[in-house]
């Protein structure tokens, strides 16, 4: 195993000749993919990582520069498929960082085939004409919990962004994962993620684009989805599912796991 494959927990199961990359959004881990997962490794190669400061990484090797802006993240997934040596892959990606493989898909078209974006967002704070569903009072209070009480701020925002009440399972496997990150690397990644705002990159994608989206989520609202599907400069495709909150993905299950596995073989480039 590499070093960039050692660093993200990388691990490749199923043995298809198509690849397809899961990667999480922020304060969760890739135990978010694992009911998804086992409806893949029949027919898929599935490569499974980390994103760099989820609490399952070693802090070690956070580097708070490199991690400065998104595009940390995306010279990590270029360089995971690099060791990889995967030629091209489908890749799903979950929430702000799903916009991840977006811009890895700028400078790399070839690598990627098909772009799925569950709960996927460009920027989170509310502009003029975009309704992204934070105002930046909200954003500064967030920081402040974290700063103020992190275990206390993980117990308040988990059962927010899930939509349930602290004894759901969801709500309390989210909180697991957000505690599990050290208190300081997110902070750090918080405040590169929330106020960040990526619209630009959206003209320059060519890669063909499948927006996934609850129809009620505190986090990104649907009116984020039709954004995307408007000015990304791919063809794309919104389906809004009966689904609720920023987790589809372990909340509804039962819902989410048919829809991606019908948009794995959608062509909406036909």
């Amino acid at each position: 195993m590499g070093i960039v494959e050692e660093a993200h927990n990388v691990k490749v199961l199923g043995s298809g000749d198509q690849v397809i990359v899961l990667s999480h959004g922020f304060g969760s881990d890739q135990s978010i993919w694992r009911y998804l997962v086992p409806h893949l490794v029949e027919d898929y190669r599935v490569i499974l990582y980390d994103n760099m400061g989820a609490g399952t990484t070693n802090p070690e090797y956070f580097d708070f520069e490199r991690y400065s802006t998104i595009e940390g993240f995306v010279y990590d997934l270029l360089a995971i498929l690099e060791e990889l040596q995967v030629k091209s892959c489908i890749f799903i990606g979950h929430s702000a960082l799903s916009m991840v493989g977006a811009i890895a898909s700028i400078s790399r078209p070839d690598l990627f085939s098909k772009l799925i974006m569950l709960s996927a967002t460009p920027r989170l704070l509310n502009d003029e004409d975009y309704q992204g569903g934070m105002e930046i009072q909200d954003v500064e209070q967030i920081f402040e919990g974290m700063r103020s009480n992190y275990e206390a701020w993980c117990q308040g925002f988990a059962p927010l962004v899930v939509g349930g009440d602290m004894d759901s399972v969801v709500v309390q496997e989210f909180s697991r994962t957000l505690f599990n990150m050290r208190p300081d690397i997110a902070l750090s990644l918080a405040q590169v993620i929330f106020p960040t705002d990526l619209r630009h990159f959206l003209p320059l994608v060519t890669t063909p684009c499948h927006i996934l989206q609850s129809i009620k989520d505190m986090a990104v609202p649907v009116f984020v989805s039709e954004y995307l599907h408007q000015n990304l400069g791919s063809q794309s495709i919104v389906e809004i599912m009966p689904t609720g909150g920023h987790l589809p993905q372990l909340s509804s299950p039962e819902i989410v796991i048919p829809v991606i596995l019908r948009h794995l073989h959608l062509d909406i480039t036909e």
